[in-house]
């Protein structure tokens, strides 16, 4: 993945992309750098992503199944009561309630790193934004001779696909994303000749028929006026939403839980060997900081440590490890509620350790084996529209969109960040194009 490779692509003039930019644009008040020249993903990775819908969509049902069984009784109860930590009761009823058994998002959207061993799962986005933008980078680049995964219109023909109509309904909470929304929603209506989709806000109404995309979390409702009716219009048959209201299963402890020894049978049982053993491959080993103390002959596995406190101790080289806030909280996305060890002081990162610990009861923590990112090249736009060549790290997003029981790619979105990032995410001095497959 080199600049030699890149160029091989149709290359975009600055002002052909810029001159497609919608007028309302694509992220309230966002920018980020432009580049000639869509990411592209050697064949090996390539080959490994495109069966990696088939196994996530594997994971988020079986995740489901656990829960439900767990609140059924048939696998232990802990594991319920775990994924409902500080959430009020009245979720926890709706996000049990029968009317959406075995009900999962309809839009996979991991993030993932590229590491030397391949690609690494940073978060599993059960609301991703991006859907928008990603289309338009898809069309805009293909337009050009470029061949970006999903190909020009894979985003649009899989967004009907999990919306074939209805609304799309933007919390303030989401509203940088509401632009991209519009597009899309726009953009369909033009594909399609007709106006079957619209996006609204989240104010209060009296009835609600059709279909919804649900474009707020699930923490926010207090700000959302319109969720308490949607969703009784949801139980009750009038109106069908998705992603469900199933804050249960918008946790990233999930990966904790696929680690766990003890259900590693039921695991099996779900995914498959082989499943199985994707997923250790893509998912870095994972802990629960729950601060219950063991008994006095056991220890963590991997850390060999009876005490969290003890990692206060790690030195900087044995502090390859992150600390994240599982969800249903505003820091639970974007760069937020996250702790790098090998890039805190000793005093900052045993702060971040006893703030887990402390937020346990009501905001579970968890702990991550932190998976290096390789470096790549790529071209990009400078201030005065001179193509240079940049140093960055790859966030890769591919989305996937659940219908008929397959999880079809539509198109993967590549945040290009700079080089001295370690956690990468969108920022405006990231580049963000397309994916498409490496030639040769």
């Amino acid at each position: 993945m080199n600049e030699e490779d890149t160029l091989t692509s149709s290359s975009i003039s600055l002002e052909a992309l810029r001159q497609r930019v919608p007028a309302g644009e694509l992220f309230a008040g966002k920018e980020w750098r432009w580049s000639p020249s869509p990411f592209c993903l050697p064949s090996p990775l390539l080959k490994e992503l495109e069966s990696m819908g088939h196994r996530l969509l594997q994971f988020a049902e079986a995740c489901e199944l656990l829960y439900r069984q767990s609140v059924d009784g048939r696998q232990p109860s802990w594991i319920a009561e775990l994924l409902e930590q500080g959430k009020p009761q009245e979720l926890v009823a709706l996000g049990r309630d029968p009317a959406f058994r075995g009900e999962i998002a309809r839009v996979i959207r991991p993030d993932l790193v590229i590491t030397e061993e391949g690609f690494a799962i940073c978060e599993l986005d059960q609301i991703p934004g991006g859907i928008g933008l990603t289309a338009w980078l898809n069309e805009t680049y293909s337009t050009f001779g470029n061949k970006v995964l999903g190909g020009g219109f894979g985003m649009l023909e899989g967004f009907s696909s999990v919306l074939p109509e209805g609304e799309i309904i933007v919390s303030e909470e989401s509203a940088t994303y509401r632009p991209e929304m519009e597009w899309l929603a726009n953009r369909l209506a033009q594909w399609k000749g007709d106006t079957r989709w619209r996006v609204s806000d989240a104010a209060v109404r009296d009835s609600w028929t059709g279909s919804v995309y649900r474009f707020f979390e699930l923490f926010d409702l207090d700000q959302v006026p319109c969720a308490e009716g949607l969703f009784r219009a949801s139980v009750s048959g009038e109106v069908k939403v998705t992603p469900p209201p199933k804050a249960q299963l918008e946790e990233k402890l999930w990966f904790a839980l696929f680690w766990m020894a003890p259900l590693r049978e039921f695991w099996l049982r779900q995914l498959g060997e082989r499943g199985v053993q994707a997923l250790q491959r893509w998912v870095p080993y994972t802990w629960i900081l729950n601060p219950e103390p063991l008994p006095p002959q056991s220890v963590y596995p991997r850390l060999d440590i009876q005490d969290w406190k003890h990692l206060g101790a790690f030195s900087q080289k044995e502090r390859n490890l992150i600390i994240k806030i599982s969800g249903f909280d505003g820091r639970a996305w974007g760069a937020r509620g996250v702790s790098l060890g090998s890039d805190l002081g000793r005093p900052d990162w045993e702060k971040a350790i006893a703030t887990a610990l402390e937020e346990f009861p009501k905001h579970p923590y968890i702990l991550q084996v932190y998976r290096h990112s390789i470096l790549s090249e790529h071209p990009v736009y400078d201030a005065s529209g001179e193509v240079q060549s940049m140093k960055g790290r790859v966030r890769l997003s591919p989305y996937f969109f659940v219908s008929e029981g397959k999880a079809n790619l539509g198109g993967a979105l590549a945040t290009i960040c700079p080089a001295d990032k370690k956690i990468l995410h969108g920022m405006t001095d990231a580049i963000m194009v397309p994916t498409m497959a490496a030639e040769g």
